[in-house]
């Protein structure tokens, strides 16, 4: 390993920086992609090889666990669903403490809970490592073309060392702080888009029981003050009732339920944020859970007696 002038801290570099990637769903591949197109050797692992097939094919390697890619990079990413895949993935048998190498740098860039990344991080850091932990925002579109937006914690020092990589994945880099501080970072920009999402389908729907063309609204206030994401990136699909997952409903509801539970620790109030959990719970119920966060507007479709033309 190249080490930095930081001391145990790998030099980010295509020609000697292993990279390991573990988990490659929805946004997880893609961006995988992108260190490839980098020139970075890369090693995945997920739970099912199928879905990383088309990363093999670009030359990536294969590795059978989470400790070997570990036991072979220099900087281990992560993209995984759930708290308690963080957990395994890290913790569990044939995790990544398992075959974790000194000075090597772990990037977790789930969405997941504060307390896990410190524990995280205090867990490498005692075995000479570091860890980063690196939600981002953006969806598939922005896992697509690099543009994410990355909210950062961890140690000054480490953050630095990977930073050339993120700025492969993403455009929007900030380090919010210590071990933790990206993933509330993340549990606010969560809560933003929560508030949205429901003005954004309240909206379109509003439109359609008025007889207005859903596409001439959208033309007249996506340039206005309600401009925003969800109105240049979602809305299109909703008109064409396509609610095929960016970001997964049961992927939000865990986002949102961290929120609300770090929300009780820190004794804020967030009711806009619990309807909304609740209307999304709603949503899984349905059985769209493993639809798109824009298939919210079938609770609320539901909730209005309105029958589409279209059926999801």
């Amino acid at each position: 390993m190249e080490i930095s002038e930081k001391g145990m801290l790998p030099v980010c570099d295509p020609a000697r920086t292993p990279i390991g990637w573990i988990g490659t769903g929805v946004m997880g591949s893609a961006m995988c992609g992108h260190l490839l197109d980098a020139g970075y050797a890369v090693t995945v692992f997920n739970r099912h090889r199928a879905k990383a097939e088309p990363l093999l094919e670009r030359g990536a390697r294969w590795a059978a666990s989470a400790a070997e890619v570990a036991a072979s990079c220099h900087v281990v990413f992560t993209m995984v669903g759930f708290p308690e895949d963080v957990r395994e993935v890290y913790f569990g048998p044939k995790g990544i403490f398992e075959g974790l190498q000194q000075g090597s740098v772990l990037v977790d860039m789930t969405t997941t809970e504060p307390r896990l990344a410190q524990a995280i991080h205090a867990e490498a850091r005692r075995r000479g490592a570091w860890a980063v932990d690196a939600p981002v925002s953006g969806g598939d579109v922005g896992a697509r073309q690099a543009t994410l937006s990355i909210m950062v914690g961890g140690d000054a020092e480490a953050v630095q060392a990977v930073e050339p990589l993120l700025r492969i994945l993403g455009k929007n880099i900030v380090h919010h702080g210590p071990a933790g501080s990206g993933q509330h970072a993340k549990m606010c920009n969560q809560i933003v888009i929560a508030g949205t999402m429901i003005g954004v389908c309240e909206s379109l729907l509003y439109a359609m029981r008025a007889g207005l063309d859903p596409e001439k609204v959208l033309q007249s206030i996506r340039g206005g003050a309600a401009a925003c994401w969800a109105l240049d990136n979602l809305v299109p699909r909703m008109m064409r009732r396509d609610f095929e997952p960016g970001f997964y409903v049961e992927h939000f509801i865990k986002d949102m339920g961290i929120a609300l539970e770090e929300s009780q620790r820190l004794q804020v109030v967030l009711p806009g944020l619990a309807l909304v959990h609740q209307l999304y719970t709603a949503v899984k119920a349905q059985g769209y859970g493993r639809k798109g966060t824009q298939a919210l507007l079938l609770a609320l479709e539901t909730l209005a007696g309105h029958k589409p033309s279209q059926a999801p």
